[in-house]
């Protein structure tokens, strides 16, 4: 099975994940700056906006299709150090572990999913295409 619509189904059930949390992030500034300083993460003022930038635009540009490769190797990057950063199955109590290892591994799906984009485009159905 294949057509045109699939790659865009694809980049919007990849990119929904990433416009999800971002609205989340920005309409819980405060508290996902709590979480990040928990976390390690330098400055986390300024890493919430980021994320929120990289999770949101990223995302939605993602989802359209504009410069398709270079959103999926940003949304890789930021996936990668989110999943080091906030799912380390490894070192937690045994209560968190299977939550932890089920996100540790979603990412890596989406990191998967976002690999795919990079090796072959975003399709037809795309701004890049257009």
């Amino acid at each position: 099975m294949s057509g045109p619509l699939l790659p865009l189904v694809g980049r919007i059930l990849i990119g929904a994940l990433f416009v999800v949390a971002g609205i989340n992030k920005a309409m819980a500034v405060a508290g996902t700056t709590g979480y990040f300083a928990k976390l390690g993460f330098p400055a986390p003022d300024v890493m919430v906006w980021l994320a929120i930038a990289v999770e949101l635009g990223g995302g939605l540009l993602f989802i359209i299709g504009w410069k398709t490769r270079w959103m999926a190797l940003l949304l890789i990057l930021f996936t990668l150090i989110a999943t080091f950063m906030a799912h380390r199955f490894w070192a937690v109590d045994a209560a968190q572990y299977a939550n932890q290892l089920n996100a540790f591994l979603k990412n890596l799906a989406a990191i998967g999913g976002l690999l795919m984009y990079v090796a072959h485009g975003p399709g037809s159905a795309s701004v890049d295409k257009r």
